[in-house]
């Protein structure tokens, strides 16, 4: 997709090219989705850029490998969107997933990201 065409991508296009790139577990279009200067916040400390992006996801995709994803809830109040979400893979599960983003001029600005992580081993 071409810059100007990924300027003028709605919040929720932009939300559905990010889900399809997660699901597919492509970094690549994942971090295309994402401003350069973006800002990534998460428990574990601030991320910043489409490397922090990267560093972001690379560490979900270990976590929860190949996981079926649960959207509970997904709300957009312009360019903000709220999402609470759980997730489950072969070795761990994730509950109390939540994320914001602020997605502004077709590209996501600024994430923050929470979830709980558990093995599945009983």
């Amino acid at each position: 997709m071409e810059d100007r065409e990924m300027q003028t991508r709605t919040p929720e296009e932009v939300y559905a090219s990010h889900g399809a790139a997660l699901v597919a577990e492509d970094l690549d279009k994942l971090v295309a989705n994402f401003a350069e200067d973006a800002v990534v916040l998460t428990p574990k400390g601030v991320l910043y850029g489409k490397k922090g992006v990267r560093e972001s996801f690379t560490r979900l995709f270990a976590d929860l490998p190949k996981a079926d994803w649960e959207m509970k809830t997904t709300l957009f109040g312009g360019e903000v969107l709220f999402l609470e979400w759980a997730a489950t893979s072969a070795n761990s599960s994730a509950t109390h997933g939540v994320d914001t983003f602020v997605i502004r001029d077709g590209l996501i600005r600024a994430q923050t990201v929470r979830y709980e992580l558990a093995s599945n081993d009983l």
